[in-house]
């Protein structure tokens, strides 16, 4: 909410509270809602519509990371049932998806 709203800084951290523990409430539902606010971050940044700190910015990253940690066995689609193109299952983790998040964040932080 506080992300739809335009308060990044409060949102952002608020998602990466409500992660933790990692292990047990990293799954696909959750990670589908963090993957939203930080797209959004990431956005209003490329964009230059926001400034963030960069203690923010380090604890996304640190987020990222620990995403690409636990994510490995959290897939984040479902695979439709009468679909005949298959999903490559490297790119249909949290880990894949927490890496390119990381990696455009830091591109658009100059890091």
């Amino acid at each position: 909410l506080y992300c739809a709203k335009g308060n990044f800084e409060f949102g952002i951290t608020r998602v990466i509270k409500s992660m933790e523990p990692y292990s047990k409430k990293l799954g696909m539902d959750t990670w589908h809602y963090a993957k939203r606010c930080f797209l959004g971050l990431i956005e209003n940044l490329a964009k230059h519509m926001i400034m963030v700190r960069d203690v923010v910015v380090q604890d996304c990253i640190q987020f990222l990371e620990h995403a690409e940690l636990y994510g490995k066995q959290v897939t984040c689609k479902i695979q439709p049932p009468l679909s005949s193109q298959v999903m490559h299952e490297g790119k249909n983790t949290v880990t894949y998806e927490a890496r390119l998040l990381k990696a455009l964040l830091i591109q658009v932080c100059d890091l």
